[in-house]
């Protein structure tokens, strides 16, 4: 058992997977810093000095000046902010991704080979297939 497992891990499929994950993982690492740190401070900006990250409803009915003491206090929050910015960040690895698997497509297609002419045709007499350069049908003997 030890063996097939030992075959099992080693096999390629299993090691470009284990390595996509890993790099999907720093990647998405990446672009959420991206949005969070980059991004959404100028879009902030332009909808009115906004921080996304601290845009929340307070369930509890109290008000709370900040989600860091809303959630100090043990108060119930909805952070619609929070999720407004992982929303951007999930459409932004999906679009990455999406480029980046239609380039795989692009570059692994085969060029179509041209059709090759036609070698045969078919006997006016009996329709079977005979060479185009025939002059008598090796099926019925006719004359072609």
């Amino acid at each position: 058992m030890l063996k097939e497992f030992k075959e099992f891990a080693l096999r390629g499929n299993v090691l470009d997977m284990a390595v996509g994950i890993i790099i999907g993982a720093a990647f998405g690492k990446i672009v959420s810093s991206f949005v969070s740190d980059i991004l959404m401070p100028p879009v902030g900006l332009l909808v009115g000095k906004v921080d996304f990250s601290s845009l929340f409803i307070d369930l509890s009915g109290n008000t709370h000046p900040t989600l860091a003491a809303a959630k100090a206090a043990g108060a119930a929050t909805i952070n619609y902010g929070l999720f407004l910015s992982i929303v951007l960040d999930f459409l932004i690895v999906a679009f990455v991704i999406f480029l980046l698997i239609k380039q795989v497509n692009r570059m692994g297609r085969q060029p179509e080979a041209p059709l090759a002419a036609p070698t045969t045709q078919a006997c006016p007499h009996c329709f079977s297939n005979i060479h185009l350069k025939a002059t008598r049908c090796a099926y019925c003997t006719s004359a072609i």
